[in-house]
C-alpha cells in the first residue's frame, strides 16, 4: 500500500481515538456531576446550580414598579436582583393572565403577581410552578362555584387556575409584617400541591421538610405552646395545606419574631424553600 495513503489510515484512527477519547471523558464528567449534584441536595437540602448563563431582563418600568413596591426584591443582592427579574420576565412569559368583570392586566398587575410567585420559589431551581398555566385576577372578591360562596383567592390544580381579588392581593403589600398576604398564601397552595404531581430535587426537599414539620406537631408541649401565645392566626389549622400556606405569610412577613416564638419550625420551612439563598 502506497505510503500515502497508510498516513492517511493512520491520521483517521488516530482522529477516531481522540473522539472516543473526548467522548469517554465528557461521559464520565456529566456521571460526576450528576453525582455531586445529588450528593450536594442530599447534603446541604439546596440545589447545586441556580444561575444562568443567559439573563432575561424587564423593561424600566417593571423594574421601578418592583423598586417601589416590592421589599423582597430591594433586600436582595445586585447578583439576586438580575436572577430575580429574569424569574419574573420568564413567569410572566410563561403564564396567561387574564382580566375578569373589568379587571385590567396592566403592567403593574403582570409584575407584582410575578413577583410575589417568583419571591415565594427563589430558593427552588424549578420555579414556574408545574400546577399552574393560567392567572385570572378579579377586582375584588368573586363567586365561586366550587363551593358556592365568594373567594378573595383560590387555586385550583385540576384546571391549573389560579384566582385572585387585585384589591386584597394590594391589601398583602400595604403592611409589610400583618401577615397577611394573599398572593403568598395562594401561591403556597400552587406549589405544595405541585409537590404531589412532580418529582424533583425541589418538591423531594419541600415534602421532607413539610413532613418534619407535621410529625413536629405532635409534640404535647408544642401544642400547648401554640395554644398559649395564638401566634398563629386560627385559620393556620383548618387543614395541613393552609397551615402550610399561613406559616409561609408569616415567614416572610414576620421571620425575626417566626423564628424567635418557633425556631424549629422555622427552620424547617427555610429548608423547604431554600431561603437561605436570600438570607433568612
Amino acid at each position: 500500500m502506497p505510503l500515502f495513503f497508510i498516513l492517511i489510515q493512520e491520521e483517521s484512527i488516530s482522529e477516531m481515538d481522540a473522539s472516543g477519547y473526548y467522548l469517554l471523558i465528557a461521559i464520565g464528567l456529566y456521571f460526576l456531576l450528576k453525582f455531586l449534584r445529588k450528593w450536594y441536595i442530599t447534603t446541604y437540602n439546596r440545589p447545586l446550580f441556580r444561575d444562568y448563563l443567559i439573563y432575561r431582563t424587564l423593561s424600566k418600568e417593571q423594574v421601578s414598579i418592583l423598586e417601589k413596591n416590592f421589599s423582597f426584591y430591594n433586600s436582595l443582592s445586585s447578583k439576586l436582583k438580575k436572577q430575580f427579574r429574569h424569574r419574573v420576565a420568564t413567569f410572566i412569559d410563561d403564564k396567561e393572565f387574564v382580566g375578569r368583570d373589568g379587571a385590567v392586566i396592566t403592567t403593574a398587575v403582570k409584575t407584582l403577581v410575578a413577583a410575589t410567585a417568583c419571591m415565594l420559589s427563589f430558593g427552588r431551581k424549578e420555579y414556574l410552578y408545574t400546577l399552574l398555566e393560567t392567572i385570572i385576577i378579579y377586582p375584588d372578591e368573586f363567586y365561586s362555584s366550587n363551593n358556592d360562596a365568594y373567594h378573595k383567592g383560590e387555586f385550583n390544580p385540576k384546571l391549573k387556575v389560579l384566582v385572585l381579588s387585585w384589591e386584597d392581593f394590594k391589601e398583602g403589600y400595604k403592611i409589610d409584617d400583618d401577615n397577611f398576604n394573599l398572593g403568598l398564601h395562594e401561591f403556597m397552595h400552587a406549589m405544595h400541591l405541585g409537590t404531589r404531581a412532580v418529582k424533583n430535587s425541589d418538591t423531594v426537599r419541600f415534602t421532607k421538610h413539610f413532613k418534619l414539620i407535621m410529625k413536629r406537631l405532635e409534640n404535647e408541649d408544642l401544642k400547648k405552646t401554640l395554644d398559649e401565645t395564638k401566634f398563629f392566626r386560627a385559620y393556620a389549622f383548618t387543614n395541613q395545606f393552609e397551615f402550610m400556606a399561613v406559616l409561609t405569610e408569616y415567614f416572610f412577613e414576620s421571620p425575626k419574631e417566626f423564628k424567635t416564638h418557633f425556631p424549629v419550625i422555622y427552620d424547617h420551612v427555610n429548608k423547604a424553600l431554600n431561603m437561605q439563598v436570600a438570607g433568612f
